[in-house]
């Protein structure tokens, strides 16, 4: 999606996460609405529905050792939930993930997210091929 330098100089308006574990850093999350960016959601609008709303998250767990340990899921579970906190208009959290990266789409699964889509987008990393799958979830509503 985006480098966080921008976010971090304030010349963006994503939201930046440094995400710690066992007080230390391990990861970074990244929250962007849609509409503040028109020529990302009309890529990911040509793959699946953006409806307003919408906010995606890129994510990273920086530290190799702190991989296959589930600390990525409960990650993306607590990064939701607080959009879900902070942010009361965004409809929804829509992430797209090279196929190729299967950790990273199984942990989007196990913190509640289902596929919805699948399609050519521009990779993050120039490494990844243009093939994409597409996480979902909604608002919860509530009461439920």
């Amino acid at each position: 999606m985006r480098d966080f330098g921008p976010a971090a100089k304030g010349e963006e308006p994503s939201e930046d996460l440094l995400v710690f574990a066992d007080g230390r850093p391990f990861g970074l999350v990244q929250c962007s609405l849609f509409a503040d960016y028109p020529e990302y959601a009309a890529e990911m609008a040509a793959v699946v529905e953006v409806p307003e709303g919408a906010m995606t998250i890129d994510y990273l767990v920086g530290d190799p050792e702190q991989t296959g340990r589930g600390l990525g899921t409960e990650m993306i579970r607590a990064v939701v939930a607080g959009i879900w906190a902070r942010h009361p208009d965004v409809s929804c959290v829509i992430v797209p993930v090279s196929a190729a990266n299967r950790r990273s789409w199984r942990a989007l699964e196990r913190a509640g997210m289902r596929r919805v889509g699948e399609g050519e987008m521009e990779p993050d990393n120039p490494a990844d091929g243009p093939e994409h799958v597409v996480y979902r979830v909604d608002r919860p509503v509530r009461g439920s």
